[in-house]
């Protein structure tokens, strides 16, 4: 998401300094460019050459007759973003240009009059914030994955702007009993790439993520489960009709749905109490639940949607057949179909099926996302 970005990273004097080697390497990861910055406060937590190894470049240390600021961060800078991170109350007070800034300083700070008025000043400035994490009355910096996704999005193009995409995501889980769930293997990694891909493309994400026993909904998904994510705004759901009343409810005021969430088929009338063991006859009556593309279709005809189609047979041929039956039945823009071999792992294949034929899709799952965001913006 960051290929061929070049990032300018202002480090302050904040402990929080300690997190940008890990960050540094992040914004590599993800293809920026990266050349860091550091006050003299910053040098007295981290040492100029950790965040040199980090970057490969030399680390700014003072400004000399050299003027590596206009160098940096001129008309025609090297940089692409300035990315402030972290930045303390003292540095913010003090800021008078378009940046990201990730403050990090203790709460009673960050929700001091003076701070909340600076912030308020340099966001109507164009300064754009990526807001701290509120954890022991403290504004910690932001997950290395917000601050990257945050750059990625000021320094990209954003066809997506001013455009509110929803995407459902995740797998939903049916009740048996107040235990046990009839679910599926979905792990939500395609839906949250696409969800940050379009947020990265400029838009308002709205996610409906189905939580599924100890999966979370996170920043990063091994994280524990967070109120908010920073991509998008979090709508947790557990079984099918959730999932599809939050989605029908955040499409009524939405340019575009995308359904990568894997629904449960089938529902059934769950028990009171646990099932005992022991019960060598059981049986499930299964009841078959309703389709969200098909009532999202009929409640918003006009808007654009997305399906994503998960097929066992190995077979391209039957594959594409099965998408492009509901493409032509729902009306989609088009759909996305892979194998249920890529549930859960970090790299896909897929195919895109649509009016204009098929295209095959190799790569990551963040790089998925990218091509469904991108393909979006030319539907809309």
């Amino acid at each position: 998401m960051l290929s061929g970005v070049n990032v300018a990273l202002g480090v302050t004097g904040s402990i929080a300094a300690v997190r940008v080697v890990e960050l540094a390497h992040e914004l590599r990861r993800r293809g920026a460019e990266v050349r860091g910055v550091m006050t003299h406060g910053a040098q007295g937590i981290i040492d100029p050459w950790a965040l040199e190894f980090a970057t490969v470049h030399p680390v700014v240390t003072e400004l000399t007759g050299a003027v590596e600021h206009i160098e940096l961060c001129g008309e025609d800078g090297w940089a692409d973003v300035l990315l402030i991170a972290p930045a303390t109350a003292n540095t913010v007070g003090k800021m008078a240009a378009a940046v990201d800034v990730a403050p990090a300083m203790h709460q009673p700070m960050y929700d001091h009059p003076g701070v909340l008025d600076a912030i308020e000043r340099l966001e109507g400035w164009g300064v754009r914030f990526v807001d701290p994490r509120m954890e022991e009355g403290k504004a910690k910096i932001a997950e290395n994955d917000a601050i990257a996704l945050a750059a990625a999005r000021a320094a990209g193009p954003s066809p997506l702007a001013g455009k509110h995409v929803v995407v459902t995501s995740g797998a939903t889980a049916e009740s048996v009993d107040p235990v046990r769930v009839l679910t599926n293997r979905a792990s939500g990694k395609t839906g949250r790439a696409v969800a940050k891909a379009c947020y990265v493309r400029g838009a308002d994400v709205t996610l409906v993520h189905g939580v599924v026993g100890p999966r979370p909904v996170a920043v990063d998904p091994e994280l524990p489960p967070r109120p908010d994510i920073a991509y998008a705004d979090l709508v947790r759901v557990e079984d099918t009709r959730e999932m599809i009343d939050a989605a029908m409810d955040a499409a009524a005021g939405a340019d575009a749905l995308v359904s990568a969430a894997a629904i449960s088929d089938y529902t059934m009338d769950a028990v009171a109490e646990k099932i005992r063991s022991g019960d060598d006859d059981l049986t499930l009556e299964l009841i078959p639940t309703s389709k969200l593309l098909d009532g999202v279709r009929e409640a918003h005809p006009d808007i654009p949607i997305v399906g994503f189609k998960v097929e066992t047979s190995g077979d391209d041929d039957a594959m594409v057949a099965a998408a492009r039956e509901v493409v032509e039945r729902v009306g989609l823009s088009f759909m996305v179909a892979n194998d249920a071999s890529v549930m859960g792992a970090e790299e896909t294949r897929a195919l895109f099926v649509g009016a204009d034929g098929v295209s095959e899709f190799v790569g990551s799952k963040p790089e998925l996302g990218l091509r469904v965001a991108n393909e979006l913006a030319d539907e809309l």
